[in-house]
């Protein structure tokens, strides 16, 4: 079988990376979400993932990206990758939005949460 190739014309058409979201969006708990990707991701990918979505907390706080790429690790190619995709599409604004409105409280307070 040939390989599967994802571009930007296809990759969100594409039937296995639809079955792969729906997949996602079955998830029913923060848990259910982490064992799903576990299973689908090593632990460099799932730390890869992470830290973007860091990268993109810090960039929607108003950070530099030097204060990023020291806080978190990130090159600043991967800093600038994340800024350019928060600018864009809107995954990251969607789910920065979500993860927001969701957060829990922090023991010592809302203060003690931010940093």
């Amino acid at each position: 079988m040939a390989k599967r190739s994802f571009t930007e014309d296809t990759w969100r058409t594409d039937p296995w990376f639809r079955s792969l979201c729906k997949a996602l969006a079955s998830c029913k708990s923060v848990d259910e979400v982490a064992d799903f990707l576990r299973d689908v991701g090593t632990l460099s990918e799932l730390k890869a993932w992470s830290e973007r979505f860091e990268v993109a907390k810090q960039i929607a706080a108003g950070k530099t990206y030097r204060a990023i790429t020291e806080k978190t690790g990130a090159s600043t190619t991967t800093v600038t990758r994340v800024a350019s995709y928060l600018d864009g599409g809107g995954g990251y604004k969607r789910a920065l939005a979500a993860s927001h409105h969701h957060a829990t409280p922090h023991p010592r307070g809302e203060a003690g949460a931010r940093r």
